[in-house]
């Protein structure tokens, strides 16, 4: 007889891994199905904002999040290292295609999260976690005194600047085009005498030793080329929602494709369908919020199958 899970994870990441030990702790029939154990944070040297540790690596946490949810592998199907293809709709049930087969489900929680954009510039790889951060609220703390730069000029670089003003010595911001944030936020932070704000710039390249000492620019006006030391480099240019597997209509998304849900369930307008984490349209970003979502939705949807 062909299994029917109560519920289909997707995702494993905070969001996902949150959702899998609530559904295995309330007995719902679930599977959770990831390509592996790595958020966002998980390239994070030091986290210092996950309650209940002062200070935690990236990877160590999210190892600590995949020991958590295989301590429950007795009560939830676990379908590790397989990519979700597809899901369709037929009658009750939903069809989730993956790389390695096909599970039927009568809900799905979409918890796949966003993929950071990368710089784009030599030297950007080779120095990530080694000075270059994608998460300020991670790892602002521990460039504390210190010069640094955020690469951005949206409001998300903006909020960078601004949390990284109570720890850094200076904070330059720089944009490849003009600043596009909300005129008061701007206007707040480039008042502040620590930071410096250059546009029309082109990145060339990333310098350093084993850690990041300097980034290279060529002013576009000028097309002078500018050495700009610095000790660390926030990166602000924006994310993409991991939903590409989702048919178009299957549920709303929003203009940047994020799937929008009802923030006191996490309920899309697709009936049996939720989502948590960064691929929602919820305006904050954060480990501690992603799994917030996850078990607010969770515990919707358990009330939705007794029902």
């Amino acid at each position: 007889m062909e299994t029917i899970f109560d519920l289909c994870i997707i995702g494993g990441g905070p969001a996902g891994v949150a959702a899998g030990v609530y559904a295995a702790r309330k007995k719902i029939k679930a599977a959770l199905i990831t390509e592996n154990f790595r958020g966002q944070s998980a390239v994070s040297g030091e986290i210092q904002n996950w309650i209940g540790d002062v200070s935690v690596t990236g990877d160590e946490l999210h190892k600590r999040f995949e020991q958590h949810l295989k301590f429950y592998s007795k009560d939830i199907d676990i379908k590790e290292k397989e990519t979700v293809t597809s899901i369709t709709r037929n009658d009750a049930v939903f069809n989730v295609k993956t790389t390695k087969g096909e599970y039927k489900s009568k809900t799905v929680l979409v918890a796949t999260g966003s993929i950071r954009r990368k710089l784009p510039v030599k030297g950007a790889e080779e120095f990530e976690g080694k000075g270059i951060t994608y998460c300020a609220t991670c790892d602002a703390p521990m460039f504390g005194d210190l010069d640094v730069v955020v690469i951005g000029g949206g409001n998300s670089a903006f909020e960078s600047a601004s949390q990284l003003l109570a720890y850094a010595k200076t904070v330059t911001i720089i944009q490849r085009s003009d600043f596009r944030a909300e005129p008061i936020m701007m206007q707040k932070i480039l008042s502040n005498p620590k930071v410096k704000g250059i546009t029309n710039i082109d990145l060339l390249q990333i310098k350093g030793d084993k850690f990041v000492s300097a980034i290279i620019y060529k002013d576009k006006k000028t097309a002078e080329v500018i050495e700009l030391p610095t000790n660390g480099i926030f990166v602000e240019i924006g994310s993409n929602p991991s939903v590409d597997f989702i048919e178009h209509g299957l549920v709303k998304l929003d203009d940047r494709e994020q799937i929008i849900v009802d923030p006191k369930t996490q309920k899309t307008e697709t009936t049996g369908i939720w989502a948590a984490g960064d691929c929602t349209d919820g305006l904050y970003r954060q480990n501690n919020i992603a799994v917030g979502d996850a078990v607010k939705a969770v515990e919707d949807i358990y009330r939705y199958l007794k029902n």
